[in-house]
């Protein structure tokens, strides 16, 4: 176990311990109080014993009163005066709600610090859980197109092939390779936009001519699949974004869509855009297998891939939107993303301020 967890551990383990001893705390000066006052009333009854000995005696009354302020005397009788009684009863709350006050706020205290650690405690499982799928799943990713490419070049290694067999072989190690290079390519990105170490340079960009160039590297990809892309996005749209950044982010939302819709046999994809309130809105819509509406925070944070049940069959690196996320928040853009339910497709929504003018 981490050094850190055990510390964390500790320190709620000692927090709870702290709790326990400050009800306790609070239990016993609750009846101390109660018990100091019971002892003043006891002191109180064995002064109206003595002062009524005083008056069967042949003591004054005014003697009494003189001897035992505390006493009130009615004809010749003796008995506690309604101001001490009063008194006492007075010096009970004040001690007892002195006490809940003072404890009550130590009990709060110490049960924010309890909610704190376990929070913290929780997230850190979380973390490790994700981190430790991540792990499991990038090795599994990169054992298969590797286990393609022993193949391939073992086939190569065996017997002369004829030109056609030597290039269907070259294309299949040349997409493995690909595909090898993206993940790894995803990670380090991940891990620059993480620690802040990366420069965007913000220009006005034609919003249409941008996600044309993506969309055109994406078409053959999505025509295997059956996926139709469609853009319509008005020409002379500009918004305020770093060019590779753009280009990142809108291939990461149609590579994610892309596998969302594979799953179902094909689909259809579609972008729009439109100007809102001083930005412009580029819409990502899928046909795929959508995601439970709660889901939608969660989909962008690091290592978070949503199983079938949640509504994805497909298992990627979990950095994708993480990076799409990132990428937008430091072009001082945002993203977001809906669906109506699994099997109900998904829509992801990218925002930039508007450029000024276009370029100059």
């Amino acid at each position: 176990m981490k050094a850190t967890r055990v510390f964390q551990i500790t320190a709620l383990a000692m927090v709870l311990v702290a709790a326990v001893q400050a009800g306790y705390w609070l239990y016993d000066q609750r009846s101390s109080a109660i018990e100091k006052v019971r002892d003043v009333r006891t002191l109180y009854t064995q002064q109206v014993i003595a002062a009524q000995a005083l008056l069967d005696s042949g003591t004054s009354p005014g003697q009494v009163r003189t001897m035992m302020p505390g006493i009130a005397i009615n004809g010749n009788r003796a008995s506690l005066s309604p101001e001490a009684d009063q008194m006492l009863m007075s010096e009970e709350r004040r001690r007892i709600n002195q006490y809940a006050w003072e404890g009550g706020f130590f009990l709060l205290a110490l049960a924010v610090c309890n909610g704190v650690i376990f929070r913290a405690l929780r997230a850190e499982a979380r973390v490790r859980q994700e981190q430790d799928n991540f792990l499991a799943l990038v090795s599994h990713q990169f054992k298969t197109p590797l286990a393609s490419l022993q193949l391939s070049l073992e086939t190569m290694a065996m017997r002369p092939l004829s030109a056609e067999q030597s290039r269907t072989l070259i294309d299949r190690m040349l997409s493995d390779l690909a595909r090898m290079e993206a993940m790894v390519t995803q990670i380090l990105e991940s891990n620059r936009l993480e620690r802040g170490r990366i420069d965007l340079k913000v220009e006005p960009i034609e919003l249409g001519g941008a996600v044309g160039r993506v969309v055109s590297h994406m078409d053959e990809r999505a025509a295997k699949e059956k996926i139709t892309i469609a853009a319509d996005i008005a020409r002379g749209m500009y918004v305020m974004a770093d060019p590779l950044a753009l280009d990142v982010v809108v291939r990461n939302l149609l590579e994610n869509a892309i596998a969302a819709v594979t799953p179902v046999g094909g689909g259809s994809i579609s972008l729009t855009a439109r100007r809102v309130n001083g930005e412009v809105e580029l819409s990502v819509r899928d046909t795929g297998v959508g995601f439970r509406p709660a889901d939608g925070a969660r989909l962008f944070e690091k290592f978070t891939r949503l199983h079938p049940g949640g509504g994805s069959s497909y298992f990627g690196t979990g950095l994708g939107l993480y990076i799409v996320r990132r990428l937008m928040q430091l072009a001082g853009g945002r993203v977001s993303a809906h669906s109506e339910g699994v099997g109900q497709g998904a829509q992801f929504v990218l925002a930039w301020p508007v450029a000024p003018a276009g370029p100059t």
